[in-house]
C-alpha cells in the first residue's frame, strides 16, 4: 500500500495519537488533527508543519456527531481522506470506590460513540471512492473483562468486535480496516497508573508499530506480543478457573 497523503487522527494532542500525528507528518501530507487540549494540540500542529506537513488542527468533542460529521466532511471536501485512526479515548476504573454510572456512561460515550461519529462520515465518503482505511484503537483489554475496569474493558471489547466485522462488511467495497489493541504505552492515560505496567513501552515505538500494520492492511494489530499471548491465553480459560486470579489484581484509578 502506499503511503497515505490525508489523513486525520482523532485524540492526537497526546500519547499514541500525538505520535502517529508526528510520524505521519512529512512535506506532501495533508494532515487533520482533533484533540481535546487546545494549547497542547497547537504543539502537536506546530511540530508537523515543520516537518512539512499541511495541517489542520480542531479542538472537538468526539462525542459530538454533528459536529464530528461537518468537519470530517469539511476535511474531505478540501483533500480526499485516505486514512482515519480514531484514536481518542479515555480510561478509569474502579480504584476510587467503584464504578459509578456517570463514569461507566462516559466512557462508552467517548470510546464507543466516538469511534462511531469518526469512522460512519468518513466510511460513507471512501465508500462512494471504493478507497479508504480506517482504523480503530482498541485495547489488549478488549480480550477480556478486568475486575477493575469494567466500563475501559467492555469499550474496547465493543469497537474491536465492530472493526472486525465491519472489516468484512467493507471489503466489498474496496474499503480496509484494522483494528489496533495495543497494551501498555507511555502516556497521560498510563501516567495515573499506581500498579507495575508489563512490557511497558513509549509512545513513537508503539506508532511505528501500528504504522507498519496499517501499510500491511493487517486486520489486527495487537502488541507487545509477550503480553498479547499473555492476554490471549486469559481469555480462552474458564471463569471458574481465571476469575479467583483476577479479582486479586490492582484496581485502575
Amino acid at each position: 500500500m502506499q503511503k497515505p497523503k490525508s489523513i486525520l487522527i482523532t485524540g492526537a494532542s497526546s500519547g499514541i495519537g500525538e505520535a502517529l500525528a508526528r510520524l505521519y507528518a512529512a512535506s506532501g501530507v495533508n494532515l487533520a488533527i482533533t484533540g481535546r487540549d487546545s494549547e497542547r494540540l497547537e504543539g502537536v500542529a506546530s511540530q508537523c508543519r515543520s516537518q512539512g506537513a499541511q495541517v489542520v488542527a480542531k479542538t472537538i468533542d468526539v462525542q459530538d456527531s454533528e459536529s464530528m460529521k461537518q468537519w470530517i466532511g469539511e476535511i474531505d471536501n478540501e483533500a480526499p481522506l485516505e486514512l482515519v485512526i480514531a484514536n481518542a479515548g479515555i480510561s478509569a476504573g474502579t480504584g476510587k470506590g467503584g464504578e459509578t454510572a456517570e463514569q461507566a456512561r462516559r466512557i462508552m460515550a467517548v470510546n464507543v460513540d466516538g469511534v462511531f461519529n469518526t469512522l460512519l462520515p468518513a466510511i460513507e465518503r471512501m465508500k462512494v471512492r471504493r478507497a479508504g482505511q480506517v482504523a480503530i484503537m482498541s485495547s489488549l483489554a478488549g480480550f477480556r473483562g478486568f475486575p477493575g475496569a469494567p466500563a475501559y474493558c467492555a469499550s474496547k471489547a465493543a469497537v474491536r468486535l465492530w472493526g472486525e466485522s465491519l472489516r468484512g462488511e467493507l471489503f466489498t467495497h474496496n474499503v480496509e480496516v484494522s483494528v489496533i489493541c495495543p497494551g501498555f504505552v507511555r502516556s497521560r492515560m498510563t501516567a495515573v497508573n499506581e500498579f507495575p505496567m508489563p512490557f511497558l513501552m513509549d509512545g513513537d515505538r508503539a506508532a511505528k508499530i501500528i504504522q507498519r500494520g496499517l501499510s500491511k492492511n493487517r486486520p489486527r494489530i495487537a502488541f507487545p506480543i509477550r503480553l498479547y499471548s499473555v492476554v490471549w491465553m486469559l481469555a480462552l480459560l474458564p471463569s471458574i478457573v481465571i476469575d479467583p486470579i483476577l479479582r486479586r489484581l490492582p484496581q485502575k484509578t
